[in-house]
């Protein structure tokens, strides 16, 4: 049990929490939340006993077990397995005995040693270091490298292999999916599941809090409370909370009335049908959410492109290797104003080199990438953070895209990415992480894309940032394609996936869900004794699976191929169309030398309006029909 009583925490001079109370008990999987600096990691800090409090009581056993992801890499001479072995210190302290015992012929200790090996269940420790590794997308061959030849974002894997390979009481996980790729969360979030212990979670990822915690300790304006449930259920309460305040009740409803005018005005075109039902299902979730961050500091939207032309980008049997190493191979890949794809894929396997592709910074080995002369990109990557000018302030970013607009200008609009005060004018050195990536996104949205190409944009945002994304890449009136491992992000933005498998990218039939499924099927261990630990049942139901997959595919098939040709002729109508009504808007066209001019253009539009009617019920059958196979 944690408990603290009347407790008040201080970093510096900065207060963090006061007067707070709570208990925490056995086994609880508990969110902690709050903007970012409101004390969530200090509140780590002090259950690790690094921090004191200023007043009040802090009680916890002190033969609890905690474990904890650390900063600092250790032994890095060691292999990847023997690395994340270690973290399970009762095993390691047990085999360095056993080693000395044995080293001595102490027979007696040797006896003695083996037995605690099976009451701890030793022998099986190396398995489970190897599932723990596979989980986090390391590779069969990577389990023997050394710790010092993989990246930082490796190496902080390996940490938290170390961390969950400890027999814990207490885990404490901070940003834990910030260096993980859509598999590897998902799989932890299985794993964290079924801990036995007390988890504390700090996470700025909806959906993976959602599904892990049952209890929300939340830290705001210096009070900490506490919340029964997940987090959805938490921002419920607080939704109802906040409508009661006027203010807010009625900025939530100008944004519902937004979104619902989009709605009623583009759901029956099928060209906008898609974007439709995105906000559909968005608007279902403000129900929900959108109230919780009702006092968010951020407030911003993408412009209109000054330039939105149907075809943005061909790529056709276009390959990339790096060397000798093939990455992607024969991609055949159009995009089009209002496309909102998400990039699926395990990590490695060239999402973000898509990406590189996609937005011009990577050559292709073979095949032909045609771009429209309109193409203006805006593309958000996790090195641009690293390539901020560290001596110029918020300000000289924005001044440099825009040499003519005025200081006021540039202050109120960076405000919409809470950038205030001295803060626009304090140097990028300063800054955290979270504060380069919102400068970052604040210059992307000032140039007014046509094709935005996000590579894990939310890493560092927390919820009030994401949210407030979110909310403006629904209205995006451009093309975007995502990497994210945010699947709230994924699913109320994108409206089609595509995957990145074997060096190929197809489209993937099916949401979120249903990958989740294709990579529990596609993932196994390659050794043979990690193999020996999986269900045995598992090789026979992943192929009736993928069988059963394909045989779908394969009687969709032709319903998709007749949902492509009526969207292509949708087009050509809507194009029709468009010409008509201009043609119609000129008033010279009602002048009696125009009288039979006037007559065919009437007819024509009747005419297209009857096809774009039939074939839009057909379109909506269709998808019907997919839907419901």
């Amino acid at each position: 049990m944690l408990e603290l009583k009347n407790a008040c925490l201080k970093r510096g001079p900065q207060l963090l929490f006061e007067n707070a109370s709570f208990i925490i008990y056995p086994s609880k999987r508990v969110g902690v939340t709050g903007a970012n600096g409101a004390g969530k990691s200090s509140l780590f800090s002090l259950i690790l006993k690094n921090l004191e409090l200023d007043t009040g009581d802090f009680t916890l056993s002190s033969k609890l077990v905690i474990a904890h992801v650390e900063q600092e890499i250790r032994n890095q001479h060691l292999s990847a397995i023997d690395y994340a072995l270690e973290g399970d210190k009762e095993l390691s302290d047990t085999l360095r005995e056993l080693g000395a015992a044995e080293t001595a012929h102490d027979a007696e200790n040797i006896a003695r040693l083996h037995h605690k090996m099976e009451e701890i269940q030793g022998y099986a420790g190396k398995s489970k270091a190897a599932k723990l590794l596979n989980g986090l997308s390391f590779t069969q061959e990577q389990f023997s490298n050394p710790v010092s030849s993989f990246s930082g974002g490796w190496q902080m894997r390996l940490n938290l292999a170390r961390a969950l390979m400890c027999r814990s009481d207490i885990l404490l996980l901070d940003e834990p999916t910030n260096h993980l790729d859509l598999d590897a969360v998902l799989w932890l979030e299985d794993y964290l599941k079924s801990y036995a212990g007390t988890l504390l979670l700090i996470s700025h990822d909806r959906d993976f809090l959602d599904s892990v915690i049952n209890q929300v300790l939340h830290i705001s304006r210096h009070q900490v409370s506490i919340y029964n449930g997940n987090y959805s259920s938490y921002e419920n309460f607080r939704t109802q909370q906040i409508a009661l305040q006027q203010a807010g009740y009625e900025k939530q409803q100008k944004h519902i009335q937004h979104v619902q005018s989009f709605i009623n005005r583009f759901k029956a075109q099928a060209t906008k049908a898609k974007q439709a039902q995105s906000r559909i299902k968005a608007l279902e979730k403000l129900e929900l959410i959108g109230p919780a961050h009702i006092d968010s500091p951020f407030h911003f939207s993408f412009k209109a492109p000054a330039n939105n032309p149907h075809t943005l980008l061909r790529l056709d049997d276009v390959s990339v290797a790096y060397g000798q190493k093939p990455i992607i191979e024969n991609v055949n890949l159009n995009m089009f104003a209002g496309d909102r794809i998400g990039i699926l894929g395990a990590n490695g396997a060239g999402k973000s080199t898509l990406v590189k592709l996609l937005s011009n910074e990577l050559i292709p080995s073979t095949g032909k990438i045609e771009a429209n002369n309109n193409l203006n990109i805006g593309y958000f990557a996790q090195h641009q953070l690293s390539q901020l000018n560290l001596q110029n302030s918020a300000l000289q970013h924005m001044s440099l895209l825009d040499k003519r607009a005025s200081e006021q200008q540039l202050r109120d609009y960076l405000g919409g990415f809470n950038f205030h005060d001295d803060k626009v004018s304090q140097t990028i050195e300063t800054f955290s992480g979270g504060e380069k990536a919102r400068l970052v996104l604040a210059m992307i949205v000032y140039l007014k894309p046509n094709l935005l190409l996000l590579d894990e944009p939310t890493n560092h945002l927390d919820l009030d940032m994401r949210d407030a994304l979110t909310l403006a890449l629904q209205d995006f009136q451009g093309a975007l394609a995502i990497v994210s491992h945010d699947r709230h992000l994924l699913r109320t933005v994108c409206d089609s996936f595509i995957l990145v498998h074997n060096k190929a990218v197809t489209e993937f039939d099916g949401d979120l869900e249903d990958y989740r499924l294709f990579i529990k099927q596609a993932s196994s261990l390659s050794d043979s004794s990690s193999e020996s630990n999986l269900d045995s049942g598992n090789t026979i139901s992943r192929k009736e699976q993928r069988k059963l997959d394909a045989d779908l595919r394969k009687q969709q098939q032709p319903l998709r191929n007749r949902v492509n040709t009526i969207e292509k002729s949708v087009d050509l109508l809507n194009a029709e169309k468009a010409a008509l009504e201009t043609l119609l808007s000129d008033s010279s066209i009602y002048e009696d030398e125009n009288k039979s001019k006037l007559t065919d253009a009437l007819t024509k539009q009747i005419e297209t309006n009857r096809k774009l009617e039939v074939l839009e019920e057909e379109w909506m059958e269709l998808l019907e029909k997919l839907e419901n196979t």
